[in-house]
């Protein structure tokens, strides 16, 4: 195994550090992952992670690996491609704090036509699990927005790996009866990403913050349907779940839902 893990290595396809122990249970021999260290630029009015950011963190993880194996955001201009998330879900066992050492790891586990399927995980310091997810990304071609398989290259270079130890949730999420429209949202310069649309973390900051109460979230779903752009307007519409949950449908000037925020709470942060 350790001749095998060279090999990969050596071949831009295993990233690890020399805290690389720090591995948990679930993630496979072939998980990327990077280390980084909580900033305060991060943290919310309690001192711990925002919601947004973890998310954020996945989702560069899988960039740098991408970035890593020659198959990123230039790989994919060249070639009129895009991968484009369809879906999170994220489930919390507690948020880190500022200064807080953490490892983000994530592995590719399955392609079925011109979709995507991830898993993600942050562990701590002592390698105990603090936060996993699962998405759904999409190829899509750029010029005839359309989908697209991925092309052999791409095939070839992500390692799939086995599916983590986690409760997986379906990726449509219902919207139940009752919704009351929130503020409106004119979308502003710094929601967007280098696509010109509105980047993911953004939808869900701004279904957060249509709730206009504290969260204490222990999972988030979030179901994207449709692209936003500079100057036009999202409106919220909210309803409670039967757990206790709120669900915040996002909906644009033509009244079409553009994602959907599903947010359970566990009453506590840390």
């Amino acid at each position: 195994m350790t001749q095998k893990r060279d090999i990969l290595r050596d071949m831009g396809l295993h990233k690890r550090n020399e805290r690389a122990d720090i591995r948990g249970k679930a993630e496979s021999e072939f998980m990327y992952s990077y280390q980084a260290r909580i900033r305060y630029s991060e943290l919310d009015e309690s001192g711990h992670l925002k919601p947004e950011a973890l998310l954020d963190y996945f989702q560069d993880c899988s960039t740098f690996q991408s970035e890593d194996l020659g198959v990123g955001i230039e790989y994919l201009r060249e070639k009129n491609m895009v991968w484009v998330l369809s879906s999170w879900q994220i489930i919390v066992d507690r948020y880190p704090v500022l200064g807080e050492v953490v490892t983000v790891g994530t592995q590719p586990y399955e392609f079925k036509g011109f979709m995507g399927f991830r898993n993600f995980v942050m562990e701590d310091a002592s390698g105990k699990r603090i936060a996993c997810a699962n998405a759904l990304f999409s190829l899509i071609n750029i010029e005839t927005a359309g989908p697209m398989r991925p092309t052999e290259e791409m095939l070839e270079k992500y390692v799939l790996g086995e599916k983590i130890d986690m409760e997986y949730a379906p990726r449509k999420i219902r919207i139940p009866d009752g919704a009351v429209k929130g503020e409106e949202v004119l979308i502003r310069p710094h929601h967007l990403d280098t696509n010109h649309h509105v980047n993911n973390g953004q939808y869900v900051r701004i279904a957060i913050d249509s709730l206009q109460k504290d969260c204490h979230i222990s999972q988030l779903r979030a179901e994207y349907k449709k692209q936003v752009r500079l100057h036009e307007v999202l409106t919220p519409y909210i309803v409670r779940t039967e757990k206790g949950g709120y669900v915040v449908d996002l909906r644009n000037q033509e009244n079409e839902t553009c994602c959907i925020v599903e947010i359970e709470e566990n009453g506590e942060n840390a």
